[in-house]
């Protein structure tokens, strides 16, 4: 990944990073269908081979895949509201091993609905948990969401509270937001490789979906939807890529 778009991914396309590349959106004449064309820098969301969302299916079961391991702490986090989506930063502290790599937590952010689809289905909304190696490795931890009218979210209904409602927007939160709170108690997953999913679409992304999804109630779903009517880039073409199970 090139040096700026590194620094940019770390910060999470902060506004210095807005304003010295195009702006997109998730419609019309800066959608995804054109995210390519608008800045030189967003050409693998065009011409990439390993892009990302993916529809699920097919997978392959390896037994040398490990679970990943957990290690979160609960902290304050930041909300902003991106006018593209609702991103939450958190202090350092958090990470996880996958494959023997350790991989930083850098924030997590939410989409509706989500990214990935499991045999062409997609679930209400996503969270991606977004992870960083000390080499710039990149692994994102997705977990699908889907509403339940009687089981709400608790991460969701301390982070909700606070919400950002416009665009430019941010709160902290100060309550400790544990987000081992958004895994769910069975801990298989999905693998492959592929790219971030907003531009500039770099690739080599190291992806692990959880199969099972968790529920968040109707009126934590209406909150962010309300907001965001949608927010997900279309599935992409796998181009051949092998999609592998750890059970």
């Amino acid at each position: 990944m090139r040096p700026f778009l590194a620094a940019c991914f770390l910060l999470g396309f902060s506004a210095f990073c807005a304003a010295q590349s195009a702006d997109w959106s998730y419609q019309g004449h800066t959608g995804p269908l054109v995210w390519g064309k608008l800045d030189p820098a967003y050409a693998d969301c065009s011409r990439g081979h390993e892009q990302s969302p993916v529809d699920l299916r097919g997978a392959h079961l390896n037994r040398a895949l490990q679970p990943i391991q957990f290690h979160y702490i609960g902290g304050p986090v930041t909300l902003e509201n991106t006018g593209r989506g609702i991103v939450a930063r958190v202090d350092p502290g958090s990470y996880i091993v996958a494959n023997g790599v350790r991989y930083n937590l850098l924030r997590f952010e939410f989409h509706h609905p989500s990214e990935h689809a499991v045999k062409g289905r997609l679930t209400d909304m996503e969270v991606d948990l977004i992870h960083q190696s000390e080499h710039g490795r990149i692994a994102i931890v997705a977990v699908r969401l889907n509403e339940d009218r009687g089981f709400p979210n608790a991460v969701l209904a301390m982070l909700w509270q606070h919400l950002p409602t416009s665009a430019g927007g941010s709160a902290k939160v100060e309550d400790m937001i544990d987000p081992g709170g958004f895994l769910p108690a069975d801990r298989g997953y999905w693998t492959y490789t592929g790219s971030e999913v907003t531009p500039p679409c770099s690739e080599g992304v190291a992806w692990f979906v959880f199969e099972n999804d968790i529920s968040i109630s109707r009126d934590q779903l209406r909150a962010f939807a309300d907001l965001f009517r949608m927010n997900t880039r279309p599935l992409q073409d796998l181009h051949g890529r092998r999609i592998e199970a750890d059970e």
